[in-house]
């Protein structure tokens, strides 16, 4: 009989921001069924305790936190070490967006919008840093094709993921030496709630499927497998990627299809 193998995040302790729903749902209910212990971080309890009952009990915390807020994101830091004790892993995941012409964008969509990409990637990894260090654990952000290239009418969402990319890099290259692994995934269009007006649109979707070599966007569940990918220790040298989880659409050159 072959030797069972454990759970690939048997003992570990995983932080998922924005997790209530979409690709950081599905990413928790991922880390949860290869053994790790899930913290579920988000700003709506209801939603959060949603997930949380698809997962076992024992292992599985939900955290109500605005990671756009420092003493918030430090809050997360200590009540997951009051649960479980350490932290080997965040995942980056909580995002909002907004679209529109530059000049009709209002200071105040861009605040939001920087708020919770980008500041909450900071505050939150500047809060467990410490911890990690302490184990080797890694970070894995959600970042965007949209942060690897511009889009029409999404000023402000493509310059947050952009430096969300750039950030991965920068402290890949600072914390490598030191054990600490640095990674993104950078998905197309997924199916998740803020995407569900564009699924609406027939037309919209039948350009992306003209465009995304796979012909369809990307389920949720598809980048979770990604994130644990490189959360896990299969990836144990990869660091300071921005990966694209998108069907082929960044291997294209942007000329259109030819017969």
């Amino acid at each position: 009989m072959a030797e069972l193998q454990p759970a690939r995040f048997d003992g570990k302790v995983v932080i998922v921001t924005g997790a209530g729903s979409g690709i950081g749902a599905a990413t928790a209910q991922r880390f949860g069924r290869d053994g790790a212990a899930v913290v579920l971080v988000g700003r709506t309890r209801e939603k959060l305790e949603k997930i949380a009952a698809t997962m076992p009990a024992e292992r599985s915390m939900v955290h109500v936190a605005d990671v756009s807020n420092q003493d918030e994101a430090e809050g997360l830091a200590q009540a997951t070490l009051q649960r479980f004790g350490r932290i080997d892993v965040l995942v980056n995941n909580a995002g909002i967006a907004t679209s529109g012409p530059f000049l009709e964008t209002s200071v105040e969509d861009w605040r939001r919008v920087m708020a919770t990409d980008l500041d909450g990637v900071f505050f939150c990894t500047r809060a467990v840093l410490p911890e990690l260090l302490k184990v080797q654990g890694n970070i894995v952000n959600t970042s965007s094709v949209s942060g690897l290239g511009g889009d029409w009418n999404m000023s402000v969402y493509n310059t947050a993921k952009g430096a969300v990319t750039n950030m991965t890099r920068a402290l890949a290259l600072e914390l490598g030496g030191q054990g600490v692994r640095v990674n993104a995934v950078n998905p197309a269009l997924t199916m998740t709630d803020m995407t569900a007006d564009m699924k609406d649109d027939k037309d919209l979707m039948a350009r992306f499927a003209d465009r995304i070599p796979m012909g369809r966007g990307a389920e949720p569940e598809e980048v979770a497998d990604v994130i644990a990918f490189l959360a896990s220790h299969d990836a144990r040298f990869v660091n300071g990627v921005n990966l694209p989880v998108d069907g082929g659409l960044s291997a294209s050159n942007g000329q259109p299809k030819q017969a």
